[in-house]
């Protein structure tokens, strides 16, 4: 079947806007005009701007002839889908068959029966896309849940034909225990559809806000935890943050810098919840006074410790 290029035959862009494509065909339309116009083929001519406008005039048909012509490649012949019937509804709606081609009785013309009655118009009607957008959360958002109101950005065809940004603002509801990287469904709320299509699915993909002292691995969350020398050397019972509350946490004497001291299901909740560890960063008090620096001069001399011994010399 031979494929008819619409926006060729009204001499238009595929951006033209609606009122574009309606300009377009007055001035073929008189131009071709059967009982008029001096042009050759002027009937046959006529009859094509006719059939290019009555699809191209229609935001779901025009949408469908795009989507059907983006695999069409020049001397080939256009073959509809296999599955092109899928989804479309009968109107009741009839076109005189005489006025259109082969090409567009196939894709939105009348089908005959087996009892030779035309069966009606078909609209197309298309599921609309899934789209994805990102949502940031605290941390400690993760541990009790959250609500956030986000107000998203997407493409829709205006009533001039052309694309236009339009806003629109989602309340959505963060459940407790959702990990970093997860997608939560908003069914519905994705692209329209086409048509009687329904709409497609918002996919609202998890990221947490950078913390000051907290991090994220899986469902396992890190606190960076400074302690004092002695509190590494003797031992020592702390008070820490966590994202939920406050605990205390137990040093073991002799801890070295990195050490991980891990809190059993205290991570991000689950029914089989992530850990919290606490790894120790060793910080030294500055020599900023006369007695600090007399205080360390003294354990100088107390200790016989050469962090350096290993390395030889």
């Amino acid at each position: 079947m031979e494929f008819r290029d619409y926006y060729e035959i009204l001499e238009v862009s595929r951006e033209a806007t609606a009122d574009e494509i309606k300009r377009a065909y007055r001035k073929m339309a008189r131009k071709f005009h059967p009982d008029i116009s001096k042009e050759p083929k002027a009937e046959e001519r006529f009859k094509q701007v006719g059939e290019a406008y009555e699809v191209l005039k229609d935001a779901e048909k025009r949408a469908a002839y795009d989507q059907l012509g983006e695999n069409w490649q020049a001397g080939q012949d256009f073959r509809p889908p296999p599955d092109w019937d899928q989804g479309f509804e009968h109107d009741g709606t009839g076109f005189d068959e005489a006025q259109f081609s082969d090409f567009f009785e196939s894709l939105f013309g009348q089908r005959r029966g087996g009892d030779g009655h035309a069966h009606g118009q078909r609209d197309f009607h298309m599921r609309g896309a899934d789209s994805h957008a990102k949502v940031l959360i605290d941390i400690e958002d993760a541990y009790r849940g959250t609500s956030r109101t986000l107000t998203l950005k997407h493409p829709q065809m205006g009533a001039d034909g052309r694309p236009q940004l339009q806003e629109r603002t989602l309340n959505v509801r963060i459940p407790k225990g959702v990990r970093q990287g997860q997608h939560i469904r908003l069914a519905k709320q994705g692209g329209a559809g086409i048509g009687a299509g329904e709409p497609g699915d918002l996919y609202l993909e998890v990221d947490f806000l950078t913390h000051s002292f907290f991090h994220v691995e899986g469902k396992d969350v890190y606190l960076d935890l400074p302690v004092a020398p002695w509190e590494a050397a003797l031992g020592a019972k702390i008070s820490i943050p966590t994202p939920e509350t406050r605990l205390d946490l137990k040093i073991p004497a002799n801890s070295g810098a990195g050490k991980k001291l891990r809190l059993k299901g205290k991570g991000i909740p689950a029914k089989d919840p992530g850990d919290l560890y606490a790894v120790l960063r060793i910080t030294l008090p500055p020599a900023d006074s006369a007695s600090a620096k007399k205080a360390y001069r003294e354990f100088a001399q107390a200790s016989n410790f050469n962090p350096r011994a290993g390395m030889g010399g």
